[in-house]
């Protein structure tokens, strides 16, 4: 079954430097780390400890990730002390996300019906 989805029309003019900002920021979501980081934050604020245990990553490359994350808006960063927590700051990405989920399994399924056309 397809599953068909409204459209949301953007009130944005889509122009050459729009197209380059949104690869910008496609870009920043094309490195795995960063979409595990994400995830990690879907939940709740995490600090860059918190994060490091869940991601099993070095706490450089961890920090070099968020901070790209933090530039592109999808994160957003709090210290209290000593330490800094990391919260989502665009939950739409996780929208954009679902939407590439769901197209892949869409694509699973139909390659699936291909190869055994008697289920």
């Amino acid at each position: 079954m397809v599953v068909k989805r409204k459209s949301r029309q953007s009130g944005v003019q889509f122009t050459e430097d729009t197209a380059d900002l949104v690869a910008e920021r496609f870009r920043a979501l094309a490195e795995p780390m960063r979409l595990r980081l994400l995830n990690a934050l879907r939940p709740r604020a995490r600090s860059v400890g918190e994060l490091v245990g869940l991601t099993g990553t070095s706490q450089a490359n961890v920090s070099k990730h968020l901070q790209l994350l933090y530039k592109q808006g999808f994160v957003d960063r709090e210290k209290d002390g000593t330490t800094i927590y990391y919260r989502i700051a665009d939950p739409m990405v996780f929208e954009m996300c679902d939407l590439v989920c769901d197209g892949i399994q869409q694509d699973l399924d139909a390659r699936r019906a291909r190869l055994n056309p008697e289920r």
